[in-house]
């Protein structure tokens, strides 16, 4: 896995543009009365709350290996980027749902609707500079990947997660234009609980899909398939051992964990038998930075 890609500086950018984003939709909110207005602001405030655990998690990840955490902290960014998956669950997600049911239940006619219109335009604009912020930092591990196969095989949740965030946001902006849009129109404000509504459905469905996926990396994931391949092909290849047994892979954070069980060339004594081993991994951290931990089990056989 590469890890050219600054997650951080993603982190930065969005919530940048999400501390901006959401007071211009409180004032405009406020204003109108815009239930969609209002969801929207909701939303952006807790992408401003998450984007601080997201920074809080890296901070804690970054803690060296203790006696009682002898692998590290690396996964600490996991749980906090669970934590935020719940946090667009709730916040996000329920709170625009029951801000949509009542104003379906209590509907309002919007006030000033050109300056939720204007409001809505400057938060697509700086979304989409968050977004692009993201784009380019996720561009530089996917490899070609599809986003949709870079999104199910990354694993680096923080960048996942504020890519999630993005994408709910413009597409949340997008459903909430619409909904005043129409609410303009038609002075029916029908339109605009509704798009309260699909907004808060659109926020519960990509924070399902962050949640299943940092699930997986809290469980424990290996690293991702064509980084184990290239290991395995690396090792296969080596002329100090004759047949990988088998090669296991632990993703802790920025950091991995290596598990081989191999059989070794026939060797003159103990002493060249560990001096091969020594090189091997000491040659295989130098083409995988990232791992951290290795364990190097010889044996005769599967």
């Amino acid at each position: 896995m590469s890890h050219g890609a600054d997650s951080v500086k993603s982190i930065f950018f969005a919530l940048g543009a999400n501390a901006v984003i959401a007071v211009s939709k409180l004032a405009a909110a406020a204003i109108t009365g815009s239930g969609s207005m209002r969801a929207e602001s909701v939303h952006s405030l807790a992408d401003c709350g998450n984007q601080l655990l997201l920074l809080l998690g890296i901070k804690h990840a970054k803690r060296p290996p203790s006696p009682d955490y002898p692998l590290g902290f690396g996964k600490a960014i996991y749980f906090w980027s669970f934590i935020v998956a719940l946090m667009l669950f709730s916040m996000g997600s329920l709170y625009s749902i029951y801000e949509g049911i009542h104003k379906l239940r209590n509907p309002q006619l919007l006030s000033y609707p050109y300056v939720a219109v204007g409001v809505l335009l400057f938060s697509i604009i700086a979304e989409s500079v968050s977004m692009w912020g993201c784009l380019r930092e996720v561009n530089k591990e996917r490899r070609g990947r599809s986003l949709m196969r870079w999104f199910r095989e990354t694993r680096q949740s923080e960048l996942l997660v504020v890519f999630g965030e993005d994408l709910a946001a413009l597409l949340g902006l997008g459903f909430a234009m619409i909904a005043v849009v129409l609410t303009m129109i038609t002075g029916n404000p029908l339109y605009d609980a509704l798009g309260s509504i699909v907004i808060g459905v659109l926020l519960l469905v990509i924070a399902l899909m962050i949640g299943i996926e940092v699930q997986a990396l809290l469980i424990g994931q290996s690293v991702e398939p064509e980084q184990r391949a290239q290991m395995l092909e690396f090792l296969q290849k080596r002329k100090e051992i004759d047949q990988v047994f088998n090669l296991l892979t632990l993703q802790l954070g920025k950091d991995v964990m290596v598990a081989i069980k191999a059989k070794m060339a026939a060797m003159d004594s103990a002493e060249a038998l560990v001096k091969a081993i020594n090189r091997c991994e000491a040659d295989l951290k130098q083409a995988f930075p990232q791992i951290l931990w290795l364990f190097f089990e010889p044996d005769l056989e599967d």
